[in-house]
């Protein structure tokens, strides 16, 4: 397989990902309820404006609409019959804007969890898992997503059947979790332990790191631990855009363009290697990160003091501001010490 960020990496130092794709629809039109995938077809137009925005902005990543594109989220749409085409467009849509960008764009194919629970926890087998996936991810390989983009997971054994879906496939891959349950996953998954959930398979991730969760201090502290715990691995954040908020009957996220720029200083001195946003971030917010990301220049690494005093308190009852990561992997590593 070849690995289209390692090569991006050798040239950029460190690669911008885009930002939110619900919260821009939604702007865009996107109705409360809607399948964001439907839109591949019903609306492609709108589907393109959205990559243009973000790689006009400075994105070198960009994700395919396609995050909950597996047969089990489209089933509540009446789509499951449609995974390979929706997928599929979903990739043709965006590799269509990469391609016009005039410098190397990255399509990555959104892969996220399917919403139901493996055996024994739930009735979805591990291979009926990475059935799900290979189905999923054979449409964003035909409409020519470079890497399968797994994110925002909570569970190791569906990273692994993602993974494996991957390497059936064809693709390379990436995964990332969301730490938002007292610094783990809801599941329980460290975020130290990240880059030992797709050992033994038969090929290795291009890169592992965490999206979502409760906002960018927390990412940043998940970030402490994955670093410390493998420093040679490329490690991607794609933190949310501060903390929601509700204005009457809309949320809007808490985090400004300052802040972000911030986030990401920061997050290249913890050691990410992909910066990106997720929930909440737009175009103007990720215009800002790019202007950061290309006038920073590799800091001190911070202490999770520093991260708080300049990005804001965290959220995760797990963390505290001493510098060594979140709660958990403190304990952790306490543990392994005694």
């Amino acid at each position: 397989m070849t690995n289209p960020i390692e090569a991006l990496i050798a040239e950029k130092g460190v690669l911008l990902a885009d930002g939110a794709t619900g919260t821009n629809l939604f702007a865009m039109g996107l109705a409360a309820g809607e399948a964001p995938e439907l839109l591949n077809e019903t609306a492609p137009d709108t589907i393109a404006a959205l990559h243009r925005n973000f790689v006009e902005a400075g994105a070198d990543i960009i994700l395919t609409n396609s995050f909950g594109g597996t047969r089990h989220r489209l089933k509540l749409h009446h789509a499951q019959d449609r995974v390979h085409e929706l997928n599929r467009r979903a990739a043709e849509i965006a590799r269509a804007v990469a391609d016009e960008a005039g410098r190397k764009v990255i399509v990555a194919g959104s892969v996220g969890p399917t919403g139901e629970l493996l055996v024994p926890l739930g009735a979805l087998t591990y291979e009926e898992a990475v059935e799900a996936f290979a189905e999923q991810m054979e449409g964003l390989k035909a409409g020519g997503a470079e890497v399968a983009w797994i994110e925002t997971m909570s569970a190791p054994d569906e990273i692994r059947a993602a993974a494996e879906a991957a390497i059936r496939v064809g693709l390379p891959y990436v995964y990332t979790g969301s730490f938002d349950t007292a610094g783990r996953t809801m599941m329980g998954l460290l975020p130290k332990d990240i880059h030992a959930v797709a050992d033994g398979l038969a090929q290795a991730p291009l890169g592992v790191g965490a999206n979502c969760g409760v906002g960018a201090s927390d990412i940043l502290a998940s970030l402490l631990d994955m670093t410390e715990a493998k420093p040679e691995a490329t490690v991607i954040v794609k933190g949310n855009c501060g903390i929601p908020e509700f204005h009457g009957s809309e949320i809007r996220y808490s985090g400004t363009p300052e802040l972000m720029a911030d986030y990401v200083r920061l997050a290249v001195d913890a050691g990410a290697r992909i910066v990106g946003g997720c929930c909440g971030t737009s175009f103007a917010h990720l215009a800002a990160m790019r202007q950061a990301l290309d006038a920073h220049s590799k800091a001190a690494r911070p202490t999770l003091e520093t991260i708080v005093e300049r990005i804001g308190p965290l959220r995760n009852k797990a963390a505290s501001p001493n510098g060594a990561g979140t709660g958990e992997g403190r304990r952790e590593r306490r543990r392994s010490r005694a």
